[in-house]
């Protein structure tokens, strides 16, 4: 995300997303690694400016789940919410809350991922976050039964840098990111969903920023592996992003060659990040769009 969009979207989140966030039931937080996560040597609090409300964390090492769950809970599946930010930055407040109000108001279980950032100086970019993620998936398919759920029915769903996560999420669950620790890291880090929406870092012309060829003859980075248990997904793009939507084109693609089913929207028009879709009615559906996919998936 660069840096005038950042800036827009701090400033807009503020006067969108308070009321939201005021009314947001009172998450149960669950911190997904018992002592230090892989790689860190100090446990540190999540660090925010405490001066401007509903800004993103600006540093994480201790990385947690926001766990919701609906007054009427009518669905057995649970959806794993990973905001976006660049990896720079974890946007939980405004592409985290809003998008679990929605599956809560339809009785379904959430769960909001507030991964590690900064991104890491070595290595990949979504290292930490990656391994955060499916250590994620191990903690709710080892809690399914408090929370109600079907372990075989956890989904992911992602906003740019988030929707990236996502992403490796649905399609790396047979490649090892860390050494396991304890017994929950025997279980299996699979999801039954992937819902990307907006996906940025996808295409080898802009691993770490921006399509520089607007993903024109670009192909999808090598650290997407589409393993045998990547799932079904429903893909969300505008073709006016700065991340291109062919990141999108090609993970639909890929997916249709392999025979998993896969549902693709591209809005005319439509910008990087939804909350400046309000004012696009060919786009103002696209939540609509992803639930009745969902619906239709069995989930």
């Amino acid at each position: 995300m660069n840096i005038k969009l950042r800036q827009l979207l701090l400033s807009v989140s503020v006067i969108l997303f308070t009321t939201i966030i005021a009314n947001a039931q009172n998450p149960e937080k669950i911190e997904i690694w018992p002592n230090l996560a892989p790689g860190e040597t100090v446990r540190e609090p999540e660090f925010v400016d405490p001066n401007v409300p509903n800004l993103p964390a600006l540093k994480v090492t201790t990385p947690y789940l926001l766990i919701q769950r609906p007054e009427k809970q009518t669905s057995d599946a649970c959806v794993l919410i990973m905001p976006g930010g660049g990896f720079n930055v974890c946007f939980y407040k405004n592409e985290g809350f809003p998008p679990a109000k929605y599956w809560n108001d339809r009785g379904y279980v959430t769960a909001i991922l507030v991964y590690r950032v900064p991104r890491p100086e070595l290595g990949p970019i979504y290292g930490p976050a990656l391994q955060d993620a499916q250590r994620a998936v191990r903690y709710l398919r080892g809690s399914a039964e408090k929370y109600g759920i079907n372990p075989e029915k956890i989904g992911v769903e992602g906003y740019s840098a988030g929707a990236c996560l996502a992403l490796l999420t649905a399609v790396n669950s047979e490649t090892k990111t860390y050494d396991p620790i304890d017994e929950l890291d025997k279980l299996p880090c699979n999801v039954a969903f992937a819902i990307p929406v907006y996906p940025a870092y996808v295409l080898d012309d802009g691993a770490k920023d921006p399509n520089v060829n607007k993903g024109e003859g670009a192909s999808i980075l090598a650290d997407f592996h589409f393993d045998a248990k990547t799932p079904p997904m429903c893909l969300i793009h505008g073709d006016a992003d700065i991340y291109s939507p062919l990141g999108s084109v090609e993970v639909y693609k890929r997916l249709r060659k392999m025979g998993i089913s896969c549902e693709l929207h591209i809005f005319a028009g439509a910008p990087h990040g939804y909350m400046f879709w309000d004012d696009l009615p060919n786009a103002q559906s696209w939540q609509d769009r992803r639930f009745a996919w969902a619906q239709k998936m069995g989930f």
